[in-house]
């Protein structure tokens, strides 16, 4: 065997992540976004007022108004959701299916008319947490790509700790005044190590969330493809009913929701009422799930022409369903209070590092020897880091100033905080292939940082007179703030980095280093320098 199993595993974890290192990044940030999703969605329609408590009189009133709006706008969907109004979003969030292949339906009401809600179109917080999961493609296709970069970052994790023999010294460790390879390895690696624990179980019960799209055939076989009676008996849904096939008339769904409340006290989330024209018509109240690691919700089920209770799930999963579940949990973290969502947070941050740390070492390791032009292979992946590290929160960044610059009534006005999102994205990309390496890494940082001060400033100017908590609103723009600063730390460092070897030169020397020798993009390169360092200063 040519190689040791040590170094067949190097030779693993360095091509795994630079492969799908650019999605994992952005499946990172974003995901990372989305344990604050209910936040930033309310940051960005400063409009929504916040209420105390909803009553059970409310939340049956609420129903009735959802119900009678999906009558008149969508009387032929085969399935109706009403997402009920909460004390932190007092709206009634409608949603319809029609048939298989046909787009849904989506309208939001004001809970005390039952008209439109005189909110600015957004997708909020809710494109994050999709686009961590789907990349904002189809579902099926963005579910498959994220699925399979996070089988190869399991790779990547677990050859990544075979092939450091001295992890646990590594940790300890980050040389500043070495060579440039040598001080992202470190970075590389503490990143990676400190919050490994998280690293796994994050991308492991991501896989298992998705496990039964990648692996269907059991369920298929087992039960004749019908997926919603293998989740009905794991417990997991009430049992579904079929289409009598005569019509029907939907009873009220104030007294069941009445009822719900008060047969279980969880909130009530939702309403999904199947068939509503129909003789089989059923109504399933689902609540927020207990506090717990398990991701299962209590439901009850209703007969939705007589208004009679079918079934109640409090719980009770059957073993598989209860392991399952708990994964879906441990990987949304729904069950954390505001501290440990915030260390989840951090970790999250820690491995949106430790894959830029990765990226970033894969170029610096592999810079041209002096004399030598960059090949296309290098420019591109250049390009594509750039536009990943740096141009991916720039982006985030737009949509967030979009969300306030932005008429608030204009036509697809989410779609055009979208298009901000990925118009950005692109631009810092195609640049980044233009000029030479550092100043394309110090141009884009910096962009990142003007967009992130430019949102906490915007909101200032055009939305402080919406403001109904203007503590938590400044706590936000504390936040994009603190981000700024750190965007603009990193373009500072890069623009000034002179390689360790040239530095000790000149103190030897007895002269300062000339700040616009810091600004050159081509230098000189002394000999005897380390060949890492003086490749990524000539950069």
């Amino acid at each position: 065997m040519r190689h040791g199993f040590r170094q067949s595993m190097a030779w693993l974890h360095t091509w795994s992540g630079l492969i799908v290192g650019w999605v994992l990044f952005a499946v990172f940030v974003t995901g990372t976004a989305s344990y604050y999703r209910a936040e930033i969605s309310r940051w960005m329609q400063p409009e929504l007022r916040r209420e105390a408590t909803i009553g059970p009189d409310a939340l049956a009133r609420a129903a009735e108004l959802g119900v009678a709006h999906l009558q008149q706008h969508a009387a032929g969907a085969r399935t109706w959701f009403i997402a009920l109004p909460q004390p932190d979003r007092p709206l009634i969030d409608l949603f319809w299916r029609t048939k298989p292949g046909t787009p849904p339906g989506r309208a939001v009401l004001d809970a005390r008319t039952g008209e439109p809600a005189a909110l600015r179109e957004t997708r909020g917080g809710d494109f994050f947490y999709r686009f961590h999961f789907e990349l904002h493609l189809p579902p099926l296709w963005g579910r498959w790509i994220v699925g399979t970069c996070a089988m190869i970052m399991l790779v990547a994790l677990v050859s990544g700790v075979i092939t450091h023999r001295r992890i646990f010294a590594d940790f300890f460790t980050l040389r500043r005044d070495k060579a440039a390879q040598r001080g992202w390895l470190d970075a590389h690696n503490v990143t990676g190590v400190l919050a490994l624990p998280f690293h796994l179980m994050i991308t492991y019960t991501g896989v298992v969330t998705l496990a039964l799209m990648y692996m269907p055939w059991g369920v298929t076989v087992a039960y004749k493809g019908d997926q919603q009676a293998f989740f009905a008996e794991s417990g997991q849904i009430t049992q579904p009913r079929p289409a009598a096939g005569r019509p029907g008339g939907l009873a009220p769904v104030g007294p069941m929701v009445r009822e719900a409340l008060a047969t279980i006290p969880e909130p009530l989330e939702r309403l999904t009422i199947s068939h509503p024209r129909d003789a089989h018509a059923t109504v399933v109240a689902v609540f927020e799930e207990p506090h717990g690691l398990s991701h299962e919700h209590p439901q009850i089920a209703f007969d939705g022409t007589s208004g009679a209770v079918l079934e109640v799930r409090r719980g009770g999963l059957q073993p598989a369903a209860k392991t399952f579940t708990t994964m879906v949990g441990l990987h949304e973290a729904h069950f954390a209070g505001p501290g440990l969502r915030l260390l989840f947070f951090l970790c999250g941050l820690m491995g949106s590092a430790m894959v830029a740390t990765g990226l970033v070492l894969w170029t610096v390791a592999r810079l041209p020897k002096e004399g030598r032009a960059p090949g296309l292979g290098w420019r591109l992946v250049h390009a594509f880091n750039v536009g990943t590290v740096a141009g991916l929160p720039a982006a985030v960044a737009m949509m967030l100033l979009a969300n306030r610059l932005l008429p608030a009534g204009l036509a697809g006005r989410a779609e055009w905080e979208v298009w901000a999102f990925f118009g950005t994205w692109f631009a810092v990309t195609l640049v980044a292939l233009v000029p030479a390496p550092r100043r394309a890494w110090s141009g884009a940082m910096g962009l990142a940082a003007i967009l992130f001060l430019a949102v906490a400033v915007a909101d200032g100017l055009t939305a402080r007179a919406l403001w109904d908590d203007p503590a938590w609103f400044l706590a936000f723009d504390a936040a994009m703030l603190a981000l700024a600063a750190a965007f603009a730390l990193v373009a500072r460092k890069v623009t000034r980095y002179v390689a360790p070897a040239r530095r000790r030169r000149s103190q030897a020397e007895g002269r300062p280093r000339p700040a616009a020798q810091a600004r050159t993009a081509l230098q000189p390169v002394p000999a005897g320098r380390d060949e890492a360092g003086r490749r990524f200063e000539r950069a």
